[in-house]
């Protein structure tokens, strides 16, 4: 039975090239929160940080502050923080925390993802924030 092969290849040559193909795609994983305020929703991604002091605010209308800080190394610091502020003239002020574990475990109410659906109101005014998270796994290519 004739073998196939392409003009100029060596059978070592697409073996290389094909586990080449498959150790350069990763799982990188990613937290998105579907964020909801004044009947505007908008995706807030969070990426892996080693360090959750650079990870910076999302403004959300005139009053909330949201921030998302995805760790997962060390071990013992692995999790996912959410932080809801107030936007105050005095400086931000925090209204809303939650920390989950990472991995998040499987949760039977898929559809708010790991954190549930979570409801922030402005002290002063009638405004209420809605939020929930979910972790991804997506294919990136590395190098």
């Amino acid at each position: 039975m004739p073998r196939h092969r392409l003009p100029g290849t060596s059978t070592a040559l697409l073996f290389a090239q094909l586990v080449g193909c498959q150790a350069s795609t990763a799982l990188a994983e990613t937290v998105t929160c579907h964020v909801s305020y004044g009947g505007e929703t908008r995706l807030v991604e969070a990426q892996p940080v080693a360090s959750p002091y650079a990870v910076p605010v999302q403004k959300i209308g005139s009053y909330f502050l949201f921030r998302v800080v995805f760790q997962q190394e060390p071990a013992d610091l692995a999790a996912i923080k959410v932080y809801v502020l107030a936007d105050r003239e005095r400086g931000p002020a925090p209204i809303h925390q939650a920390t989950h574990r990472y991995p998040p475990p499987q949760v039977n109410h898929a559809l708010w993802g790991f954190t549930g659906l979570n409801h922030i109101y402005e002290p002063r005014r009638d405004g209420e924030l809605r939020y929930w998270c979910e972790l991804s796994k997506a294919e990136s290519q590395a190098g």
